[in-house]
């Protein structure tokens, strides 16, 4: 028998691989294995959490840091950390309250927030809830028309960026969740957007993915045309590959997010904290650069940020802290990511996110 949610946080709960461990005590083996888990052999969301391990901080001492703060402004807006709350589709697998809860317990903690196309509440449900600053991923839909109803829904309920998702046309191979026979219970859906028409096979000698599913996938086209049809930014999410990252900014997109998708898209491919450096070279210093896929600490977070990100994402524990204790659980986890982080900041001698760089790493990247 699955346990219930928390309504107080123990003591004990000191990490949030404390929450990960709670967090399957209290969600079905088919939704743990939805959400825990990568593509096909799950090498590369393995190799996340190496390469950020394998990073060393570099201490300072004696600095002064007494007024020390984390606050980041990200497209012109001002936030009390650069933590974010990242687009997670079908929030309500881990608890009722699903997408309402994480974007208040983010709004509670001074953070962002972003509302993913998957959402299992509503555009109303959420803008009726929320006032603080939110961004919406968008999953290009099969017809331009989809798209821009989506888009129209976003600049509607007062979201302030787009963060278009461009790694996974289609789904990686889920070998977990076909092995635990994982399908969304009648509760749970996509309210947001029509359900999908079955595929139908594209004819004898065809092939079911290029003409098939990747027929309809989104080309650079497609980000010309949003860009042509919205005044909100518009952020790349999902570029590893340098030559991206260098379309994106010719594009003259407003910001990129490096991320292997937590390793649930193509597996096998580097971890951000290789690339990052790269990336950010390729574009400049000028451009939004943010980071995701395997953030668990706060040394993490300075640790991406001195590769050259502006701020990080987090997905998993977004989720491990509602299915343990709701919203008090997701706004519990953002504050110990920050407490981290302010700590990982003053013992580096820093005193400012924007003061983080490569020589709080060893070696120097």
């Amino acid at each position: 028998m699955l346990k219930t949610p928390l309504n107080a946080i123990p003591p004990t709960l000191a990490a949030l691989s404390d929450y990960e461990s709670l967090a399957r005590e209290r969600l079905t083996t088919q939704s743990w294995a939805y959400i825990s888990g990568g593509s096909a052999d799950e090498l590369s969301m393995k190799r996340n959490r190496e390469k950020l391990d394998d990073l060393c901080l570099l201490p300072r001492t004696l600095c002064d840091v007494a007024k020390g703060e984390t606050k980041t402004t990200l497209l012109g807006q001002q936030f009390e950390h650069p933590i974010i709350s990242g687009p997670v589709a079908y929030q309500a697998l881990a608890h009722p309250d699903g997408e309402i809860a994480t974007a208040l317990a983010t709004q509670a903690q001074g953070g962002l927030w972003i509302m993913s196309t998957l959402a299992s509440r509503s555009f109303e449900e959420v803008s009726s809830q929320v006032q603080s600053p939110r961004w919406f991923q968008l999953y290009v839909q099969p017809t331009r028309s989809q798209t821009l109803e989506l888009i129209q829904k976003a600049e509607h309920f007062q979201f302030s960026a787009l963060v278009i998702t461009i790694d996974a046309p289609i789904n990686g191979l889920r070998n977990r969740e076909q092995r635990a026979e994982f399908s969304l219970p009648p509760n749970v859906r996509a309210v947001n957007i029509d359900s999908p028409s079955p595929l139908v096979h594209p004819g004898e000698g065809k092939s079911v993915v290029f003409q098939g599913l990747m027929a309809q996938a989104p080309t650079w086209d497609d980000i010309a045309f949003i860009q042509q049809n919205t005044s909100l930014p518009i952020v790349l999410k999902g570029i590893l590959n340098p030559l991206d990252a260098q379309k994106a900014a010719e594009l003259g997109v407003a910001g990129i997010v490096v991320s292997n998708h937590g390793g649930r898209a193509l597996d096998s491919v580097p971890s951000p904290v290789e690339m990052l450096p790269i990336i950010r070279q390729t574009v400049g210093d000028e451009m939004m650069v943010l980071a995701d896929s395997g953030v668990r600490r706060g040394a993490d977070v300075v640790k991406l940020i001195a590769l050259g990100a502006n701020a990080v994402l987090i997905g998993r524990p977004l989720m491990y802290g509602l299915a343990t204790a709701g919203a008090l659980g997701i706004a519990h986890t953002i504050r110990l990511l920050r407490d981290e982080l302010e700590m990982t900041m003053a013992l580096c001698g820093v005193d400012a996110i924007e003061n983080i760089n490569k020589h709080c790493l060893w070696p120097a990247t």
